[in-house]
């Protein structure tokens, strides 16, 4: 059978030139036949934006009761637990008090003004104190942060007087200031300043340090680079600081209205102790307890709560966030 010899030629290859285009580059848009193509540049901004809407519209904010029931059903156990208790008559009554006899007390000192009085003298002192306390151990920590030889000389000071009871301060108050409202004020300053400050030192110590370095590759001075770029990336431990500041401010505070009691020192939550105390009423010491209590705990939902929880969100370590 007879071939046709133009069938018998080789036939070239097509080339590149000829319709035949250079394998893509990884990741690159259109990667080839039959594989999804990547988005790059504002294509790939606008995909992040799409999934965090989805995320968002996912987990739409819901009130989460579990964090308002869940405190209160442990201070219903709380209550019946202490009432049982009472009911056994292991001690006498004027000794331990139950709830209701508490409560009876509470009412009594509100209604004769004591209780409004005690808590706005101890409130104002607390905040006073509190707010001056992060005036000085701010930039007391920036500083420390940032000079290592300040750090090495004072921070093992800083660090004791963090540790040293405030109660201790009680005493040399009195005798500096006497019975005056600068003895409470001092005892305050005392107890809230070094825990702020090492606070602040521990935050800073988290921040990466290419952030110092990309600061001084754009030309930020060494003031710039605390003020706007360490201070803001040290938030979590400095926030961390200020809470636990305030709760040695507020021991402190109570320490030294227990002790320091007279002269023209106001009548606070610690005379209450006291006065319960000399008159051998369990009913007013109880009362002062819960109070005190319940304004810590007020403090906490009120004003540290939200701020770390904002704080965290935005960073994007509350789960629920999308950033």
């Amino acid at each position: 059978m007879p071939h046709n010899a133009t069938n018998l030629e080789p036939r070239p290859l097509p080339s590149a030139a000829a319709g035949l285009a250079p394998p893509a580059a990884p990741g690159a848009a259109g990667a080839g036949p039959g594989l999804p193509s990547v988005p790059a540049g504002d294509e790939l901004r606008a995909v992040e934006a799409g999934l965090d809407t989805l995320q968002s519209a996912g987990m739409s904010p819901r009130r989460d009761w579990s964090r308002i029931l869940l405190p209160l059903a442990a201070v219903v156990v709380v209550l019946l637990v202490w009432q049982l208790l009472v009911s056994m008559d292991l001690k006498r009554r004027d000794l331990v008090p139950g709830p209701l006899d508490v409560f009876a007390s509470l009412s009594r000192l509100w209604t004769e003004g004591l209780v409004q009085e005690s808590v706005g003298t101890s409130l104002q002192r607390g905040l006073a104190g509190f707010l001056v306390s992060v005036a000085v151990g701010t930039p007391l920590g920036l500083l420390l942060g940032q000079v290592a030889m300040l750090r090495r000389a004072f921070g093992p000071l800083v660090s004791g007087l963090q540790v040293l009871p405030s109660v201790a301060w009680v005493p040399a108050a009195i005798v500096w200031f006497g019975l005056t409202d600068a003895t409470a004020y001092f005892v305050v300053l005392m107890g809230a300043i070094p825990s702020i400050v090492n606070g602040l030192v521990a935050g800073m110590d988290q921040v990466p340090p290419q952030y110092r370095s990309v600061a001084r590759v754009l030309g930020a001075s060494r003031l710039e680079t605390a003020l706007q770029v360490v201070l803001p990336a040290a938030l979590p431990g400095y926030v961390a600081g200020l809470k636990q500041g305030w709760a040695f401010s507020w021991r402190s505070l109570m320490a030294a209205e227990i002790i320091a009691v007279g002269g023209t020192m106001g009548y606070g939550l610690g005379s209450l102790l006291d006065q319960g105390r000399t008159l051998s009423d369990m009913g007013i010491v109880m009362s002062a307890v819960l109070i005190i209590l319940a304004v810590g705990i007020l403090v906490e939902l009120l004003v540290f709560g939200p701020v770390e929880r904002r704080l965290l969100r935005r960073r994007g370590l509350l789960a629920g966030s999308t950033r």
